[in-house]
């Protein structure tokens, strides 16, 4: 090759070439992003909106229907949900196709958002629906703990204190306090002293509203004037009130006698909290969980360690008595998955040397083979920087396999100068090295256009299968890319220099012991070679086992691989798991927390367990308030600091929920992408699309889960839908109000202002603005006789009237939460594929229960994860296919042939039946980290392939053998060398087969499929490839003599003239 001989004659430029990759290469790898994947996550838009004092079904109903109504088919919109839950909150959240512009999908929902306002009650207008852009990417939890402070407390010096800074590191996405207990100015009425002073809760709340407002009360002497003044005055008028004694001295009314009604006369006034419905601890003690959220695209350590600096640095500033803890930080998972991915790459480089040495068995051609490595890997954060990738598990993967795979072509050149050399005693080692690269130069630009057909194309797949397949493949295929560059230049030119015949070799002490194990390796590989050639050539003459044998092969690999169980990413252990707890339905949050209390005593002391976060009040699986439900976050020592997996843990969590008394623990093991689901398992959504009512979806739910968990490959199915909360239903006799002269509107806005949790207005405190909130006292609003001290006004006599008179409560259950999925009233169902079953059999086993249990008009529709999965389809295997017509057309246009690419890709079954079969034999499932792999195998299966291929067709060229002769030299040539580069990629990926600790479970994935692939070419297709190469190349010339033409392939003694045993090929 003219490149080659050009870097021949000029080793230095050829060193420079590298050196400038290398440079550039680390320089990239100092700022390229680190996380654990890449943006995977499919953008997510909220939409939050309150409706003080009302029900869930209440919300649901004229809050969450409108809303979804305008927002449901906004564009590239994959699914909503949206939970409304008893403290009258809405939270929605509108999933986007992954690869759509964050921003603009938010613009497009606030725009629909903005279409359904004038539908909403006016009081959730008043308080504005929150649309943003939402970062479910959680980067870590800062918890502030004290033995001083309550939980209103630290949560309040979070929000005036901390939130801020925490916003404006570089990385951070957002930042807030779980548990939503800003400050508020709490008016709790006393009702008896109400009816004492003839006040009614309505006049409270029209007070409060006219003395703590701003008052625009204008200028003096502004213009225009027609006597204009030297100066302009503004007015104030004083304006919101800021602290609870202003707000005691509200004036209610002037008495005759000249004394005063003041709101402290009928109510007690504090700066309380806005809810009081979420109680979280950290092992034991008071807690305020403050949620940190990554920007897309940033650098998850650099910004963990920036988060770390910022809260030690303002704890000099605490309070005594405050401090601060991290008990949940991914960053530790993304670091122990690096170092450990680490530590499989100086694994593999050390095996890889090793096997290269073995065979090569000399030192300066290891090292001119393996200098290859460094620069092709670190050359790769290069075009990775350029393509905005981040250094992440995938990429990582992608260069530990690139280890194997970029040695190839180093190996083929130095392997290929010293067979010249040793054959020929007169060519010079600069000849030799011409003469190699004549040879091996097309082979080279071959198989790295085929590794390139084979990954590129499959990284611009769309969804989330895309991104993952992109990052991995796009990473080898850079490497690929250099390492043919490396390999054309820097490797040829280098062993013109270093290399020398072993006559010339000075003996050493390392040379004379190592020579006997050289020789009896040598001998050894002799004899298999020997017993190869035989096995060669007797499928090239009986050519018909040949095809017998790789139909029921390639039938057989087919049918395992429909057998096998698949799932979309296999789950790991991160070093932390949830735990949803339960209490009967009605519980109080305090009983709910001496449930949490007790069980997190048992789970503190679990050997492994290195922290227990436990917030009562909030449902996690919901993702709703309910004091009858809590969330545990369970964080676990170093993977390499306990004996115990997290799967074992989450047993005995769960033996522990079931041995504390007045609650259920329900354990669950972290998703594998944070963000895209809420835990393992699967996650979906019971529709009605005829529009069930709350009784008929409880009905059918109840059903569904029965049904469910009686099916074999299902385990742990629930439902979070519950219609059984008790609670009252306030009937309202609206004809006798008005009878009454009682304002409907009034009656109303007083049950909401004493029963309920009524919004007045705002207040500003420290330069912030909070709610003022009203409600009576909690002795005046725990019995439905209490109904009788509220009282309303009559507009026709003035007096005060009871509004017993015209509510009774009646008892009801219904639902605290309610869900909807898309337009629909749904229940959400979570579960887990039972032992020995996937979550692909899963799915289709909930499919077919809701099918089977009850019919047409109902469907389970899917969320997170699973919908990623289920919406995934035959994207993997559209990806091999494309992969093979890709290496199909490349070699067709290289071969000036239909048909000699063939023999090429015959190649493929065997790979494809060795990945599958020890896929299938270490009992894993079929993942997306299997099929990377197995594009992996279909590449490298036909790189060799086509070192057999280019080498008998050269046979056949410039020696005249014949078809069988060449495709048997062809195989002996080249079986040393393929078997060196298939071994040193099984052995540079055989740490990934084998690895522990963090991310092991994707390590085994991938490294068991490449490994098991890989084993069967170099045994099968390796004997197989040639027997097809000759069957396909008498067809060809078969084919010619028939049309009457002439080939290319002619020989000097006029033809091939044999036809292999076994078969109808005539002969020439």
């Amino acid at each position: 090759m003219n490149i080659s001989n050009f870097f021949i004659n000029r080793p230095v430029f050829a060193s420079v070439i590298s050196i400038i990759i290398t440079l550039v290469g680390l320089m990239a790898m100092r700022i390229l992003p680190i996380a654990q994947y890449p943006e995977v996550v499919p953008p997510e838009v909220s939409v939050q909106a309150t409706f003080p004092g009302a029900n869930a079904e209440t919300v649901a109903e004229t809050v969450a229907a409108p809303i979804a109504q305008e927002i449901n088919g906004v564009e590239n919109m994959l699914y909503m949900t949206s939970t409304s839950s008893d403290n009258g909150v809405m939270q929605m959240r509108i999933s986007f196709a992954i690869g759509s512009d964050g921003d603009v999908n938010t613009i497009n929902v606030n725009n629909r958002v903005q279409r359904a306002l004038s539908q909403l009650p006016e009081s959730v207008q008043s308080q504005g629906v929150q649309v943003e852009l939402s970062s479910s990417d959680i980067l870590m939890l800062v918890s502030l703990t004290s033995d001083q402070y309550n939980n209103i407390f630290m949560q309040n010096y979070a929000t005036l204190n901390i939130l801020d800074e925490l916003r404006q590191i570089e990385g951070v996405g957002e930042a807030e306090v779980l548990g939503g207990g800003e400050f508020a100015m709490r008016v709790w009425m006393d009702p008896d002293k109400l009816a004492q002073y003839d006040f009614t809760p309505s006049e409270v709340s029209a007070a409060i509203q006219a003395q703590n407002t701003e008052i625009p009360a204008g200028s003096l002497a502004a213009a225009p004037q027609s006597n204009p003044r030297a100066y302009t005055y503004t007015i104030s008028a004083g304006g919101r009130l800021t602290s609870a004694e202003e707000f005691r001295n509200i004036l209610l009314r002037t008495n005759a006698d000249g004394s005063s009604l003041r709101l402290r006369d009928v109510a007690r006034i504090e700066l309380g909290a806005s809810f009081y419905g979420i109680d979280a601890r950290l092992n034991g003690a008071a807690m305020a969980p403050i949620i940190i959220n990554q920007q897309p695209g940033a650098n998850a350590v650099q910004t963990a360690e920036r988060v770390k600096t910022l809260m030690a640095d303002l704890a000099q500033r605490f309070p005594p008595g405050l401090n601060y803890e991290v008990p949940y930080d991914t960053t530790l998972f993304i670091n122990a998955s690096i170092e450990s991915v680490t530590h499989t790459f100086i694994e593999a480089l050390i095996l890889v040397a090793v096997i290269v040495f073995v065979f090569l068995q000399n030192w300066r051609t290891t090292v001119i083979a393996m200098s290859v490595v460094p620069i092709s890997v670190v050359g790769t954060f290069a075009g990775m920087y350029l393509l905005d990738f981040s250094i992440n598990l995938l990429s990582l993967f992608g260069m530990i396999l690139a280890i194997g795979i970029v040695v190839d072509d180093a190996i083929l050149v130095v392997e290929n100068i010293e067979r010249i050399i040793e054959e020929d005693d007169e060519i010079s080692i600069h000849d030799a090295t011409i003469e190699a690269m004549r040879e091996v130069g097309g082979p080279i630009i071959a198989t790295s256009f085929i590794m390139a057909s084979v990954f590129v194309p499959v990284g611009f797949l769309g969804g989330l299968t895309g991104q993952i397949y992109q990052q991995f493949a796009i990473t080898i295929a850079i490497s690929v890319a250099i390492s043919a560059l490396v390999a054309l230049t820097f490797t040829p030119s280098m062993s013109s220099i270093l290399l020398q015949r072993k006559s010339d070799q000075r003996d050493n002490v390392v040379t004379r012991v190592l020579k006997a194990p050289f020789k009896i390796f040598d001998r050894v590989f002799e004899k298999i070679t020997q017993v190869y050639l035989w096995m060669v050539r007797l499928f090239v003459r009986f050519w018909l086992a040949t095809i017998a044998i790789m139909v029921a092969l390639t039938a057989f690999s087919f049918w395992l691989y429909e057998q096998s169980p698949t799932t979309l990413i296999p789950e790991t252990d991160q070093g932390v798991f949830i735990t949803a707890i339960n209490l009967p339905n009605g519980s109080s949050v305090a009983r709910t927390q001496e449930y949490m209390a007790t069980l997190s005593d048992k789970i503190e002391e679990m050997p492994g367990v290195r922290s227990v976060a436990a917030i009562a009040g909030y449902d996690m699986l919901s993702q709703a308030v309910n004091t009858a439900r809590g969330v545990m976050f369970i964080s676990l020592n170093p993977w390499d600091q306990r004996d115990v997996a997290v799967e074992q843990l989450i047993g005995q969590v769960m033996q522990a929920g079931a041995s504390t008394p007045g609650g259920t623990a329900m354990a669950f093991n972290m998703p594998p992408i944070l963000g895209l689901s809420t835990t393992g398992g699967f996650e979906g959504f019971l529709t009605s699309l005829q529009g069930a009512s709350s009784d008929e979806l409880s009905q059918a739910s109840i059903q569904v889960m029965q049904a469910a968990n009686q099916r074999p490959e299902l385990a742990q199915v629930f439902t979070t839908f519950d219609v059984s909360v008790p609670s009252y239903r306030a009937s309202i006799d609206q004809e006798k109000a008005t009878g009454y002269g009682v304002s409907l509107t009034d009656l109303n806005s007083t049950l909401s202002s004493t029963l309920g949790n009524a919004f007045v207005n705002y207040f500003t405190y420290q330069g912030r603005n909070f709610q003022v909130y009203l409600q009576n006292e909690d002795d005046f609003r725990s019995t439905p006789e209490d109904l009788n001290r509220i009282y309303v006004r009559s507009s026709t006599t003035g007096d005060r009237i009871p509004i017993s008179e015209f509510v009774t409560l009646e008892r009801q259950n219904a639902p605290s939460v309610v869900t909807r999925f898309n337009v629909y009233s749904a229940a959400k169902f979570q579960g887990s594929p039972a032992p020995g079953y996937s979550s692909g059999q899963a799915v289709e086993a909930m499919e077919q229960v809701v099918q089977e249990t009850l019919g047409s008009g109902w469907t389970m529709e899917w969320s997170g994860t699973t919908y990623q999965e289920v919406n995934t389809g035959d994207a993997a295997f559209l990806a091999v296919i494309f992969g093979l017509l890709m290496v199909f057309l490349i070699l067709a246009a290289q071969y000036e042939s239909w048909t000699t690419p063939l023999a090429v890709i015959t190649a493929v079954p065997f790979a494809f039946f060795g990945a599958v079969v020890a896929v299938y034999l270490r009992g894993l499932d079929v993942s997306v980290y299997v099929e990377v792999g197995l594009l992996v195998v279909v590449g490298l299966a036909a790189k060799n392939a086509i070192l057999i291929v280019e080498f008998a067709e050269l046979q056949r060229k410039d020696r005249g053998l014949t078809i069988s002769q060449a495709a048997i030299e062809a195989a002996h040539l080249r079986f040393r060398p393929i078997v060196m580069t298939s071994l040193a990629f099984i052995f540079g990926v055989l740490p990934l087969a084998l690895a522990s600790g963090a991310s092991d479970t994707s390590s085994h994935h991938i490294g068991t499929t490449v490994v098991g692939g890989m084993l069967s070419v170099a045994i099968l297709a390796s004997i197989f490839v040639p027997s097809c190469y000759a069957m396909i190349a008498h067809a060809q010339v078969w084919v010619a003599k028939k049309r009457g033409k002439d080939t290319n392939h002619q020989v000097k003694n006029g033809g091939d003239g044999e036809t292999p045993a076994g078969g109808q090929t005539p002969s020439h």
